[in-house]
């Protein structure tokens, strides 16, 4: 069976694409090619967010590049072929490195590097020991 060409979603600022994923600030979104969003994953780009080529994203995640909990703002960027598991929440600043997994039910706080796959001790996302140290 053949697969269908991928095509660029249209993206308006909150209204769900014909896949009911939704971006607010979509003019502040670089979003490149074979990228796969799940549904009713809601992508805040109003400082920015950067999604590179083959990206995968599961369904009800959250990516913020604002937070008014914390009051903190940065732009967001998650690397080519990265994978980021569903109901899975990304907060600012933060940056998502080349074909890094992130399982499902995970909460992102910072900056993971390349060619990495995590565990969730708590539901607090850490570098598996066997292909590197700690963040924290």
């Amino acid at each position: 069976m053949k697969r269908k060409k991928w095509e660029k979603p249209k993206i308006e600022h909150l209204k769900p694409t014909k896949w009911n994923w939704v971006v607010s600030y979509p003019e502040n979104l670089k979003l490149g090619n074979n990228v796969d969003i799940g549904a009713f994953t809601y992508i805040q780009a109003q400082e920015g967010v950067i999604i590179e080529d083959n990206v995968k994203i599961g369904s009800h995640c959250s990516i913020y590049s604002v937070s008014t909990i914390d009051n903190k703002k940065g732009k967001v960027v998650l690397r080519k072929n990265c994978k980021i598991g569903s109901h899975s929440v990304i907060m600012p600043g933060v940056e998502i490195g080349e074909n890094v997994v992130v399982p499902a039910f995970s909460f992102v706080p910072a900056f993971y590097s390349t060619s990495f796959i995590f565990f969730i001790p708590h539901n607090h996302c850490r570098q598996s020991k066997k292909r590197g140290k700690n963040l924290h």
